[in-house]
């Protein structure tokens, strides 16, 4: 018997039993198109071109970095990518419930490191200047730091997460998606903005300087700007599952606007504490705050999903496409654990992963069908994966040398 007690039938079983596993899926895969294909395809060839083009962009960072300083270039850029590493690492870990594209999570990355920082000099920079040609000064540095700096770089890095959502709503889903893509997002924005930072300390004060700056932007305070960018994420995401396109787009801005008064209070305070041993003190707590929020977001964003899941799975069960023991072994981590090491390696795993997947992604479809969200094509959709489900679990079966009906 399968883990769980699953029943070694489905519930629903289109294909007869007479096909085997792979003539089966082949069969299938003629008859069975799913409806998002195309736009699918243009997402993907739109993604690696984007890839691509900021992949150059970085690499050009990334080699002018280098060849400062007499090769300590190398060195500020590995100092600078060890908070990037630790936010992906955690990120991916907090993905693994309902993966993402790795297309697309790369992306958020490298908008935050080159085209954000791209476009916020290219608006800030000649705002200050038209600001001073009618008598306005935004140039100080508690203006620039508090006013300027949170308005121009939140917008420019958050603005990528309203593309996401409008353009692939597919893969953005609820909050926790915001909170993964705004937090890829600021992690790319700070890890250029270090390499800027580390190098000009390193100048300034060579050695020392760039200990010092490293231990407090890259030790003390590693999840700020990705803190500030995930707020845009999640208010867009509690939007994502059942507001229509407008009403998503819209909620960019309150996210937005709490991003930017956070990134305020952060560089308000530093600049009034100054750096001495007290100021730090005061900005370590800070920091411990925003981080312990931005963890205590994720794992109740984390525990919310999967309660989600196995909610809807139940839901669907209900309906007669899975039974209650398949449900919930789809719902749960120890239950997805225990299907894949039943099923045994080559395609009866191939089919277990795949009916994974697609339970993980059900949940958000069949909100966005009950809130009348995408219309006829969603619940062609919703139909679409319910079909693929059945189709792999009989393939799974089949492979098995279990009876299919």
């Amino acid at each position: 018997m399968p883990p769980g007690g699953m029943h070694p039938r489905p519930v629903q079983a289109p294909v007869t039993a007479a096909q085997g596993a792979w003539t089966q899926h082949f069969a299938v895969r003629q008859t069975s198109r799913d409806p998002k294909q195309t736009q699918n395809l243009v997402l993907l060839i739109v993604g690696i071109g984007g890839l691509v083009v900021l992949g150059l962009g970085m690499l050009l960072i990334l080699l002018f970095a280098s060849f400062q300083f007499n090769g300590v270039g190398v060195l500020i850029v590995l100092l600078s990518g060890i908070p990037l590493l630790g936010i992906v690492a955690t990120v991916l870990l907090f993905d693994r419930w309902k993966p993402q594209p790795l297309v697309l999570l790369a992306l958020c990355v490298l908008w935050g490191g080159v085209a954000s920082v791209v476009l916020t000099f290219a608006f800030q920079i000649p705002t200050i200047y038209a600001a001073g040609a009618v008598g306005i000064d935004l140039s100080g540095d508690v203006v620039g730091a508090v006013v300027m700096a949170p308005i121009f770089e939140e917008t420019a890095k958050t603005v990528f997460l309203v593309a996401i959502v409008l353009l692939a709503r597919r893969h953005f889903e609820g909050p926790l998606d915001g909170m993964m893509y705004g937090s890829l997002v600021g992690a790319g924005f700070a890890f250029t903005e270090n390499l800027l930072y580390l190098g000009g300390a390193y100048a300034e004060a060579q050695t020392g300087g760039l200990i010092a700056t490293f231990v407090v932007r890259c030790v003390m305070s590693p999840l700020l700007h990705s803190s500030f960018s995930a707020l845009a994420g999640l208010s867009i995401g509690f939007a994502a599952r059942r507001g229509t396109w407008w009403m998503t787009a819209l909620m960019w801005i309150p996210g937005l606007i709490c991003g930017m008064i956070l990134h305020g209070i952060w560089n308000g305070t530093s600049t009034v504490l100054g750096s001495g041993l007290g100021g730090l003190a005061v900005m370590l707590g800070l920091s411990v705050v925003i981080a312990g929020g931005w963890w205590t977001t994720m794992v109740v964003l984390w525990h919310r999903e999967t309660t989600t899941t196995r909610e809807s799975l139940q839901r669907y069960a209900g309906a007669g496409w899975l039974t209650q023991e398949e449900a919930q072994m789809l719902g749960t981590w120890r239950g997805r654990r225990d299907g894949r090491r039943w099923a045994r390696p080559g395609p009866a795993r191939m089919h277990m992963k795949q009916m994974i997947r697609i339970a993980a992604t059900l949940p958000a479809v069949r909100a966005r069908v009950e809130a009348n969200v995408g219309g006829d094509a969603e619940r062609e959709y919703e139909v679409y994966l319910l079909k693929q489900l059945t189709i792999h679990r009989n393939g799974m079966l089949a492979a098995m040398g279990l009876a299919v009906r």
